[in-house]
């Protein structure tokens, strides 16, 4: 596992700063309610906050990427905190468990790309792209805090109740969220607070 942190560097989109620019650390990191301490967020009215504290990717889709754009794609190339071996999106569900030893976290939500991404990778198609890959990676809430090192165990607890995957979340917000049932399921899952004030604004329309 490898842990990352960034500090606000200027990047050529409109916002002109991002803290996309994610460096592994060599040593431990304390983990706290809002994210990795020393990680900076600049855009705080779509980042961050309790329910989207921590970004984690996994190793199979980051050796994924490298082979889809023919280039090393360092730890933290994708804004993660957390770059976990043995992991893939396809694994985590909504509600599900990571644990590094006193630090757990709950998968929340899919991440969702912006132009920040394709300014990352140098391609104006860079978001098409990422949606098309539907390897999201996932944002976590802290449950339990502490702190978390390089070469961490990280334990995967799947969530007991219904079985939302993070790629059938993300594929159904580039829809639209067209399925009523799925939104009621939503409603059922520990999922990023957001997400269910998205589900019952849909499902009241709908009603």
């Amino acid at each position: 596992m490898a842990t990352c942190i960034g500090a606000a560097q200027p990047i050529a989109t409109k916002s002109g700063m991002t803290g996309h620019f994610k460096v592994p650390q060599a040593g431990g990191v304390t983990v706290g309610e809002t994210g990795l301490v020393g990680d900076t967020i600049v855009d705080r009215a779509n980042h961050g906050g309790p329910d989207q504290a921590v970004y984690i990717f996994g190793e199979g889709d980051r050796v994924w990427w490298a082979d889809h754009l023919g280039r090393d794609l360092p730890a933290g190339f994708f804004g993660e905190n957390l770059l976990v071996e043995g992991l893939c999106s396809a694994d985590l569900a909504l509600g599900d468990l990571l644990v590094i030893g006193d630090v757990t976290l709950q998968i929340t939500a899919p991440r969702i790309p912006c132009v920040t991404f394709a300014a990352r990778i140098g391609d104006p198609k860079g978001v098409k792209m990422f949606h098309k890959a539907a390897r999201p990676g996932a944002y976590a809430r802290v449950l339990q805090g502490g702190e978390v090192a390089p070469h961490d165990t990280v334990s995967h607890i799947k969530y007991d109740g219904e079985h939302i995957g993070i790629v059938e979340n993300f594929t159904q917000f580039l829809a639209g969220f067209p399925d009523q049932a799925f939104l009621e399921r939503l409603l059922r899952v520990p999922a990023h607070y957001k997400t269910h004030q998205l589900a019952k604004g849909r499902l009241g329309n709908r009603t």
